[in-house]
């Protein structure tokens, strides 16, 4: 294994979207790596690889395709040996991986939670009838929607400095962010309020950072084991599982929160149509080795419910 350790001469190279937010997420990364290691910073190499989603600005997501818009420039750099690893949001994943790719390394999870940002309203509840709202997310536009018919939803893209200067705008009374994101930026307060999830379940997976390598790949396979966090895993697990069965993607709202305590899995389910019209959620636990079973299970009920069209756009 030493042997095989990054050295300054020969880096371990990690592929990353260049937003703030995921700069952030590929140095926890690294410094993780390097810490259980006792590597120098220097043994590695944050490359920067530019993304569709990030380079279309002026459509909506659903518009120009699903959640590969943040991933698939990454990972054919990965399959080409262009980079050793690819650091991930795992809310921006796609449920299939490409062949000859693997993700099975999880840091820690963040806080799953929704961050109410407005530069005028202190929590949701005082937002005023017919205001404005910001957001980009199918998610979030079906959830606001369903609990609160009277809003207008507008596309609110970008990232935290862009979205608070579209506030000061005038573009929208209020938006959302992640929490865990705010978190890991170190800007917390830039939220009014976090919104628990039985007020605004979260994105399937959100908080979650994953780190993918090439099947292959042994030897950066055991520098990722040590910083592998199992309890992480087993939720995403549960939740991925769930999306799958539902086919979830950019163009789908699909919630899903799962939490273990004392070795029971609890998930939390919704489904929304696009328009916010109706909602369908579920609620149910299981061993936590039971978890993706789970998560089957619990898509199939909610799907069941659903019938046809379900997530189809109303013209």
């Amino acid at each position: 294994m030493t042997d095989a350790r990054p050295t300054p001469a020969q880096p371990l190279k990690i592929g990353t979207r260049g937003s703030p937010l995921a700069l952030a997420q590929a140095h926890e990364t690294r410094d993780r790596i390097a810490a259980h290691f006792d590597l120098p910073l220097e043994a590695f190499e944050v490359v920067v690889i530019s993304v569709a989603g990030d380079r279309i600005q002026d459509k909506a997501l659903r518009e120009v395709g699903g959640k590969g818009l943040f991933t698939k420039e990454i990972e054919v750099a990965l399959s080409t040996g262009e980079i050793d690893i690819a650091v991930h949001s795992m809310k921006d994943m796609p449920v299939d991986q490409p062949e000859g790719l693997v993700l099975d390394c999880y840091l820690p999870r963040e806080d799953v939670r929704d961050g109410f940002v407005s530069l005028a309203h202190g929590s949701l509840a005082e937002v005023p009838q017919g205001a404005v709202m910001g957001t980009s997310s199918l998610r979030r536009r079906a959830q606001l929607l369903v609990r609160r018919p009277d809003l207008q939803v507008v596309e609110f893209r970008g990232n935290v400095q862009t979205r608070l200067r579209k506030l000061e705008d005038g573009v929208a009374e209020a938006t959302f962010l992640a929490m865990a994101g705010l978190h890991r930026l170190g800007r917390p307060e830039v939220a009014r309020a976090a919104l628990d999830p039985d007020e605004m379940l979260p994105a399937v997976a959100q908080g979650a950072i994953g780190i993918e390598r090439r099947a292959d790949d042994m030897a950066t396979a055991a520098l990722l084991e040590p910083i592998h966090d199992a309890a992480t895993a087993e939720r995403l697990a549960a939740e991925r599982a769930f999306l799958a069965r539902l086919d979830g993607s950019c163009e789908t709202p699909i919630a899903g929160l799962a939490e273990v305590t004392n070795g029971t899995l609890r998930l939390r389910g919704e489904i929304l149509r696009p328009d916010g019209s109706e909602a369908l959620s579920d609620d149910r636990s299981a061993p936590v080795e039971d978890g993706a079973e789970l998560g089957r299970v619990m898509a199939e009920a909610l799907l069941a419910q659903a019938g046809a069209n379900f997530f189809d756009f109303k013209s």
